[in-house]
């Protein structure tokens, strides 16, 4: 004989599914999502259910809908981040300038040693770190070599790169803001 011949019973609510129906009706009520009323008149119809339906059909509004993890992830990724972009920002409205100067047929050098035109007297600073050249179309930045790097707007320069006001640059730990004449 096969079920289809006989009329299956639908399963019965156990203790158990009672139990985690009170509990989520007990936390709907401390949370103020029911009134004393409805509490009482919802958990006499979990009491007396029959069928998983019938209790499915008392919390359909209740059940709490939880957060999928990659909202969660992606909020506190946004909140870290504005926490460095605001950090970024303040320190950046901070920096010292360095005027561009005038141009001119030599490249002004940066570092330690005493004949650099631009002389930062720091340890992370190399000797010869950097040099800042006019070209026909502005500025181009070009390290050196240099042990801690030279970095423009956060990003560590490799060879020459343009730069221009406005920008950030960093020779080891020392930074400026550059600015037009």
């Amino acid at each position: 004989m096969t079920s289809l011949e006989f009329s299956a019973h639908p399963p019965r609510v156990s203790d158990a599914d009672r139990e985690r129906a009170l509990d989520v009706l007990r936390e709907s009520a401390v949370q103020g999502r029911v009134s004393q009323h409805t509490f009482m008149r919802r958990m006499e119809l979990i009491l007396h259910a029959r069928q998983p339906d019938e209790l499915n059909a008392v919390l359909h509004d209740l059940r709490p809908s939880e957060p999928s993890p990659g909202l969660v992830l992606r909020t506190v990724g946004r909140v870290s981040a504005f926490q460095l972009r605001l950090r970024r920002a303040w320190r950046s409205e901070r920096l010292p300038q360095l005027l561009l100067p005038g141009p001119g047929p030599y490249p002004l050098s940066i570092g330690r040693a005493p004949g650099s035109m631009l002389r930062l007297n720091d340890h992370t600073v190399s000797r010869a770190h950097a040099q800042l050249r006019h070209t026909g179309g502005g500025w181009s930045l070009r390290d050196l070599g240099s042990s801690n790097g030279t970095w423009v707007n956060g990003s560590r320069v490799t060879g020459s790169v343009p730069v221009r006001p406005g920008d950030q640059v960093r020779f080891g730990q020392v930074a400026f803001r550059l600015t037009a004449p």
